[in-house]
């Protein structure tokens, strides 16, 4: 699938030129769940990749689509399963990084690590980095890019990602960043705005550009590949079989990974446990203050009666005194009237 992912009123010239690179690929490893799909149909400007909301994996095999810009430049972007799933199976993983690589045949300008800053930097993202320096090779972080997602939730709290960093980051992810030259760059998925979806590209083409001047404009290559394949065989930590790249390695990072989503699913459900805790406890007092204020407006509405019924009783007593002193008056008129006229007779 080609087309143009330039959109047809951006000039060029006014955006900058990311470069004159014929070729750059690109591939998108991370967490299930932080964007990659989503990040590649940015990349590529179309949707390529199936993306959607999920945290079970959308895609399950590698898959490579590109598209040639109005500059000549083919842009190239594998999409990976979530090679560190811990549901996938390790000969599986296996035999999808040897695709990975076959897929990027003339080699990799940049390896983009998708976190999300929506999402906050866990165990699983550790051991995905150590796992990718250990089938990679130490030169893996020379041609790695963090790209965070979630630039429209940023956007909308009026925060850019140096904000966002002072905030606070794992050690770890600091770390990460130093080693890969603090390459990094936040994308935001949902925008409909093609001047924003091509700024953010163009930023991407120019880390990617400046990263590859930097490795002697040698992108991450079959026979790098295979030199970290030949250490890890000469160390005895890899083994090969017939059903491509399979170690030991993978389980102790199934393990891994496995312990890191059950730490996570035990924070989940204590914060989950919790927070249902204390909306119990807000609840129970809601309901308390309710009952309260139920009773008391029914202890005001019961004085108000009384006080009412006090009020008419006392009433019909005065109407009832008065039409007696009427009654009385008028006896005592009449009585008067008949003495005045025999009086008169």
């Amino acid at each position: 699938m080609g087309g143009l992912s330039m959109a047809d009123d951006l000039d060029w010239e006014e955006l900058g030129d990311p470069g004159h690179t014929s070729k750059t690929t690109f591939v998108l490893v991370g967490r299930t769940g932080n964007g990659k799909s989503a990040s590649g149909n940015s990349i590529l400007g179309y949707r390529a990749f199936k993306s959607k909301s999920s945290t079970c994996a959308i895609t399950t095999t590698c898959e490579l689509k590109q598209i040639q810009r109005l500059d000549g430049r083919l842009i190239q972007v594998v999409d990976t399963p979530g090679l560190f799933d811990p549901s996938m199976q390790a000969d599986f993983v296996g035999k999808e990084l040897m695709n990975c690589i076959e897929l990027a045949k003339d080699g990799v300008h940049g390896i983009l690590l998708v976190l999300s800053v929506l999402n906050r930097f866990t165990a699983e993202e550790m051991v995905a980095v150590e796992s990718l320096q250990m089938l990679f090779g130490e030169k893996v972080v020379d041609y790695m890019i963090v790209l965070f997602t979630g630039g429209d939730e940023l956007e909308d709290d009026d925060e850019t990602l140096d904000e966002y960093f002072l905030q606070g980051v794992p050690d770890y992810l600091t770390d990460l960043l130093r080693r890969c030259g603090n390459r990094r760059i936040l994308f935001n998925n949902k925008t409909k705005d093609n001047r924003k979806k091509e700024h953010q590209l163009v930023e991407l083409l120019k880390i990617t550009d400046t990263m590859l001047v930097a490795n002697g404009g040698k992108p991450y290559s079959k026979e790098i590949f295979q030199e970290a394949k030949e250490l890890l065989l000469s160390s005895g930590t890899l083994s090969t079989s017939p059903s491509g790249f399979h170690n030991k390695e993978f389980e102790v990072f199934k393990q891994e990974l496995e312990r890191a989503y059950k730490d996570q699913l035990d924070q989940v459900t204590k914060m989950v446990e919790e927070k249902l805790r204390l909306n119990a406890e807000r609840l129970e007092e809601k309901l308390e203050s309710e009952q309260r204020a139920r009773e008391e407006v029914e202890r005001l509405a019961r004085e108000s009666k009384a006080q009412s019924d006090a009020d008419i009783k006392k009433l019909h007593e005065e109407l009832e005194r008065a039409k007696k002193e009427r009654e009385e008056f008028q006896k005592r008129w009449d009585s008067d009237m008949k003495r005045s006229q025999c009086t008169i007779l």
